[in-house]
């Protein structure tokens, strides 16, 4: 991140609670203030909040999506997510972080440029912004706060309705369309844009390849819309090369926002430790020994087992799980990937590649799903380098031999589609929100879940996080309806999109 965002957080900070009440009534700003203050500057922090702190990069990204989805495991009790243990302030650290930053600085924002007459460029930047926040907290929590929310001041909105999740992604993928439309050829933004510098061709594509993943999402819930608005996305044009990866740039420091979240999670908690399901995975693929590095006891990358602890214990199932004494042992996250300097990512162009071989294999484009599928390969070994300049550089001799090896696509489905979406899983190490949202999509890769006696959730893998505790007290109508709507307010209940 340039230097220059220091001087818009500078002003942002002084427009913005860091306190969140639950219901929502901290919502409000100084209209004063605020109309003094440019959009540009709103702009460089509520990018930052969204990539996020150490807090709900920590609580929600790691200990939960990380472990759920088997990336890494760990020994420590307060790693829930692969023994499926409750710690409520974890499971609500997204939504206790994001409304009252993310969620409100970008309502500020695009009432503010409405209120100029503002209806290009930064508009359009600031809408594709504002699905991307909340397509995050849906596919999180199911239902939540989306039409009403961020509105204490602007609107007098102190307890928002939830919406349900179908109207909020319909909205979002009208959103993304429409905010494509109106960017133009050039913005103001500039380098308060700490994605794409204000690069509206890079905006363009990134709505409509955000506008894919929504689409694909969809697939279980409503195959049609899916179809129709996946085939819209790929024709209005996503993203081309790893040129035009979303990540937000970061540095380290000397503010703790302007740090990469997980970076900062890395300094102060080394418990996670590579899955055994991931090396089993990534067997055979250069990418192991690109991120991962071997633990200070072993001169080897070894995975550890999920669901393991210090001690031994007997499963549900009635076999033991032994012990783990010496952490040590597995392996860690290579140094060049811990950074606090480096960049968070948001969406990759390897992702997108995915989700057309997806589509092709689906007979929705005509393009060849093999073609799309060794480009998203590719590309996801290529942007490591790009991403952490500190990794060795995979060669392009070593994408050639896996991809016509262990890693050549299968000619039919659905091992085609399970090889795509394996390798999706492999993409987004380190983009957990949506690994985990994609794995629940898909059922790929296929996990086996832990047996710990300690679960809450019978031990099946999580479907998604609770709502925060206070909800019920101090939003009690509202987050009734949604309840009755979506389903018991616990781990296994499947959002809609899930069903």
């Amino acid at each position: 991140m340039k230097k220059v965002y220091i001087t818009f957080l500078s002003f942002a900070f002084a427009l913005t609670s860091c306190e969140f009440d639950a219901g929502f009534e901290d919502m409000n700003v100084n209209p004063n203030a605020a109309n003094n203050v440019a959009v540009a500057n709103k702009f460089a922090k509520t990018v930052l909040d969204t990539s996020g702190g150490r807090y709900e990069n920590w609580r929600n990204s790691l200990i939960y999506n990380s472990v759920l989805i088997q990336h890494y495991s760990t020994t420590a009790s307060y790693w829930a997510g692969d023994k499926y243990f409750r710690y409520d302030s974890y499971a609500t650290s997204l939504w206790d972080r994001n409304y009252p930053t993310a969620v409100k600085g970008i309502e500020d924002i695009i009432n503010q440029l409405n209120d100029e007459g503002n209806s290009g460029s930064e508009m359009g930047m600031a809408r594709i912004m504002r699905v991307f926040i909340y397509h995050r907290l849906t596919d999180t929590h199911g239902d939540v706060p989306y039409s009403e929310a961020g509105k204490g001041y602007i609107d007098g909105i102190l307890k928002p309705k939830y919406d349900a999740q179908q109207d909020i992604y319909m909205d979002m993928l009208k959103e993304l369309e429409e905010a494509v439309a109106q960017i133009g050829s050039s913005s103001s933004m500039g380098n308060a844009d700490a994605i794409f510098g204000g690069n509206t061709t890079k905006w363009k594509a990134w709505g409509n390849s955000m506008m894919l993943r929504l689409a694909m999402r969809m697939t279980k819930a409503d195959a049609a819309s899916a179809q129709a608005w996946a085939v819209k996305a790929i024709s209005g044009g996503t993203m081309t090369s790893n040129d035009h990866l979303a990540a937000v740039t970061h540095t380290d420091g000397p503010e703790g926002i302007n740090k990469n979240g997980h970076g900062e999670v890395f300094d102060v908690d080394s418990q996670m430790r590579l899955s055994a399901t991931f090396e089993a995975h990534l067997s055979g693929d250069p990418r192991l020994s690109v991120l991962f590095a071997p633990g200070s006891s072993n001169t080897v990358i070894v995975g550890m087992p999920n669901g393991s602890t210090s001690d031994t214990y007997v499963g549900t199932d009635g076999v033991s799980v032994p012990g783990v004494t010496d952490r040590h042992v597995y392996a860690q996250t290579h140094p060049a990937l811990r950074g606090k300097d480096v960049p968070m990512v948001f969406q990759t162009y390897a992702e997108v590649e995915f989700l057309k071989a997806e589509a092709a294999i689906r007979g929705w484009i005509s393009s060849s799903a093999e073609e799309h599928y060794n480009k998203g390969v590719t590309a996801a070994m290529k942007m490591l380098k790009q991403l952490y300049p500190g990794t060795t550089a995979i060669t392009d001799a070593e994408i050639s031999t896996y991809l016509s090896g262990p890693g050549k696509l299968a000619a039919t489905f659905p091992a085609n589609w399970e090889m795509v979406m394996n390798e999706y899983w492999k993409a987004t190490f380190l983009n957990e929100y949506e690994a985990y949202a994609n794995w629940r999509r898909t059922g790929y890769p296929t996990l086996t879940p832990t047996k710990h006696p300690n679960s809450v959730s019978n031990n099946q893998i999580f479907r998604r996080m609770i709502y925060p505790g206070g909800e019920s007290a101090t939003n009690g109508d509202n987050y009734a309806a949604a309840v009755a709507r979506q389903g018991a307010d616990d781990f296994t209940t499947r959002m809609w999109w899930d069903k």
